[in-house]
């Protein structure tokens, strides 16, 4: 958002979360040139209900003293694991924001 740009090599981690909320690692990398993955975080076939934990570590990206954040951190459900999720982030150093998209 602050570039006009995608966020190319924001670094990401993805957790499947236990019913105690204990993390379990799904996937971990960087964003391509276009702000996205290059395939899918968590296949079809591993696709299961329950709660997950998205994290985008923003801090490390900016590297800008005045960064809102470190980490900006997206909790969400999966219900129905035949659906497709997609969880897009707009950031800036100052702001970000996230929604279901399509």
């Amino acid at each position: 958002t602050a570039h006009g740009c995608p966020a190319a090599g924001l670094a990401y981690t993805l957790y499947r979360l236990d019913a105690a909320g204990a993390r379990q690692t799904l996937a971990a990398g960087r964003t391509n040139a276009d702000g996205r993955t290059d395939a899918p975080m968590l296949a079809a076939a591993a696709a299961r209900t329950g709660d997950f934990e998205l994290r985008f570590y923003t801090g490390e990206h900016f590297k800008e003293p005045t960064a809102l954040s470190e980490e900006v951190l997206v909790r969400f459900s999966i219900f129905d694991a035949a659906q497709h999720y997609h969880v897009p982030m707009l950031c800036s150093p100052w702001f970000f924001n996230t929604y279901r998209g399509s």
